[in-house]
């Protein structure tokens, strides 16, 4: 041990003898060893060279005690002290993993709660299935109806008119009605407003735009009277304005903004109150109500049933009104406005198509005839994907859709249904069928992208239903069925895929045509499914003794589903007249629980891989 420390301390003195200053050598040195420093003496770990030389012999010192010392007992308070750091470096170290995962497991906690222990909303897993009782009502009238997101929860709505009937043990002159507008939530059926009428209504429409900021409160529903229109805030029933338009025999048709104050305005035809024009055409402003200048009248070439009005906005972008009495008959947007306002219109309204220009008779007539006097008209509609009803509506999409497309014409006298072309109103086709006595539902059977027509022919007790090509008016499919002795619209719904489903009543299938001069009528009426791609199955969805009235299909876009909403008479024993039942059926819950029809004899697809194909089924709008 002595010698290792004469030995430190001779190193020591070696190395301070090395550094003591010489005044006659330094300064001999000092150039020679300067570009010396600039290359070797840069900091090694941020430690001069020097310094680093100097710690490593003690490093070396150390080590080579620690060898020397191997064996030697080590003093008590020295191991005492290295256990407690050690100690508490393993306390630090467990306080750190504490840190980081405490909050890592609250957070996992959290989503498993979220997840499964919260019970979903009720609204949300029964918000297709329900019944509502309208009341003591007229029977076999079909009521009035919309569909709208009245509350702003992504569902839509129910807007229906509702006429009770009191003190039915009275005669009928001595009953009194009560007239209302009931708005039913889409997610179970409850009451979300109600308004009180004065007059029974003719049409409920929705998504006329109001100007507010507020998406609760941007969108209004017209009720259309014999004699009145109204306008109520979607939301809550309240009234916006209200017009006496005289005796109104039509649906609103939405226009263009007319007025230049960014709000488009309405369309009506009402009879005229000279008694000697045929049929008059109204404008209305859609922010005030007002009418836009007096009625416009017209004498047509023939008398039957009302057509239309529907509005055509053509390649060029001209607008043109067309309607009739059991004719189609055109004229254009901007005569109607001058005639009625003295004014020149607006220059986007302005515009005259030279196609249809030329289809004039005659240069003193207003009017361009678009189809035949002598073969009269039952239907005319837009070729257009979705129920009657729903393109009713008036927000700008529908009547951007319904404007722009090609129609649908039905003749139940000359029994023949015809596509005609929107740009030069030339059929595209037409073929023969027996009577129909409801406007065919559009939708996608094929891939070609033009709607085909769902169509039902009712004869002898027997209902034929068909699909017929849109493109060509070739028949895509085809079924007989016991007639239901319903007139109920049929309807089509649009699914993820871009194909159609079509939804229509009947009652059982007939393997086999029937010439029998009558079948007996059924005693329950059966709502069929068919989709495209199992064209040999049907799916029973429903079945009933009640009389169905009128349907329509709302759309959950959330959910990516659909409802069928039908309005159903109830008759009571000894009772003459029915309650009305407003009922919802979610489509996809019963796809998935339908009873499965097959057409023929094939057993292919299996019935498990059809319920797990219509169980995935995706609706959209």
């Amino acid at each position: 041990m002595i010698s290792k420390t004469m030995k430190r301390f001779n190193k020591r003195k070696k190395g301070s003898d090395l550094g003591e200053y010489d005044p006659l050598t330094q300064a001999d040195s000092e150039d020679e060893t300067e570009d010396d420093d600039l290359v070797l003496n840069y900091p090694r770990n941020g430690l001069n060279p020097a310094v680093a030389d100097l710690r490593g012999e003690e490093e070396l010192d150390e080590e080579e005690e620690l060898r020397e010392g191997a064996g030697h007992e080590v003093g008590p308070g020295r191991s005492q002290g290295g256990a407690a750091e050690e100690k508490a470096a393993r306390v630090r170290g467990a306080m750190r993993s504490a840190a980081f995962l405490l909050p890592l497991s609250c957070a996992a906690l959290l989503v498993l709660l979220c997840a499964f222990l919260i019970p979903c909303p009720q609204g949300a897993l029964l918000q297709m299935q329900w019944e509502r009782e309208l009341g003591d009502t007229a029977g076999v009238t079909s009521p009035p109806i919309a569909l709208w997101d009245v509350d702003g929860d992504g569902l839509e709505d129910v807007l229906i008119a509702v006429t009770n009937i009191s003190n039915d043990s009275q005669p009928m002159s001595a009953q009194s009605k009560e007239l209302s507008v009931w708005a039913l939530g889409g997610g179970g059926g409850q009451m979300l407003w109600r308004k009180s009428l004065r007059e029974p209504l003719i049409s409920v429409q929705c998504g006329l735009q109001t100007g507010s900021s507020d998406p609760l409160h941007s969108s209004a529903c017209v009720l259309i009277s014999s004699g009145h229109m109204i306008a109520i805030n979607a939301s809550t029933g309240w009234t916006l304005w209200t017009t006496a338009v005289g005796h109104v025999v039509s649906h609103a048709v939405l226009l263009p903004d007319l007025q230049g104050d960014a709000f488009p305005d309405l369309l009506i035809a009402t009879l005229p109150e000279d008694k000697v024009s045929d049929l008059a055409l109204v404008l209305i402003s859609g922010r005030s109500g007002a009418l836009i200048g007096r009625p416009v009248n017209f004498n047509l070439t023939a008398q039957g049933k009302l057509i239309g009005p529907l509005l055509h906005e053509t390649q060029t972008g001209a607008y043109y009104v067309m309607f009739g009495l059991g004719t189609v008959e055109a004229v254009s947007l901007s005569l109607i406005y001058s005639r009625a306002t003295g004014q020149t219109a607006a220059s986007r309204v302005r515009l005259k198509d030279p196609t249809w220009e030329r289809l004039r008779k005659s240069n003193s007539s207003s009017l361009i005839h678009i189809s035949s006097v002598s073969d009269p008209v039952d239907f005319l509609l837009s070729l257009v994907v979705g129920s009657c009803q729903r393109l009713r509506n008036l927000d700008g999409v529908s009547a951007l859709n319904c404007s722009r497309s090609d129609w649908i014409v039905l003749s139940n006298s000359s029994r023949r249904l015809s596509v005609l072309r929107a740009s030069d109103t030339r059929p595209i086709w037409s073929l023969s069928l027996a009577s129909i006595h409801t406007c065919p539902a559009a939708g996608h059977f094929n891939d070609d992208g033009v709607p085909d027509l769902l169509v039902h022919q009712s004869a002898n007790g027997v209902r034929k239903v068909q699909i017929m090509d849109g493109a060509r008016g070739r028949s895509l499919w085809e079924a007989e069925f016991v007639c239901p002795r319903l007139a109920v619209e049929d309807s089509s719904v649009l699914t993820a895929s871009g194909q159609s489903v079509f939804l229509f009543w009947a009652g059982d299938p007939l393997a086999q045509p029937q010439n029998v001069s009558k079948v007996a009528e059924p005693v329950l009426r059966k709502l069929f499914l068919l989709h495209p791609n199992y064209p040999t199955i049907l799916l029973e969805l429903s079945s009933t003794t009640d009389t169905v009235l009128s349907a329509a299909v709302s759309y959950q876009a959330q959910q990516k589903d659909a409802s069928y909403i039908s309005v159903s008479s109830r008759p009571s024993s000894g009772r003459a007249l029915g309650a009305q039942v407003l009922q919802t059926l979610s489509l996809r819950a019963a796809a998935a629980d339908a009873r499965i029809l097959r057409l023929t004899d094939a057993d292919k697809p299996s019935s498990f891989q059809l319920r797990k194909f219509f169980r995935r089924l995706a609706f959209r709008q």
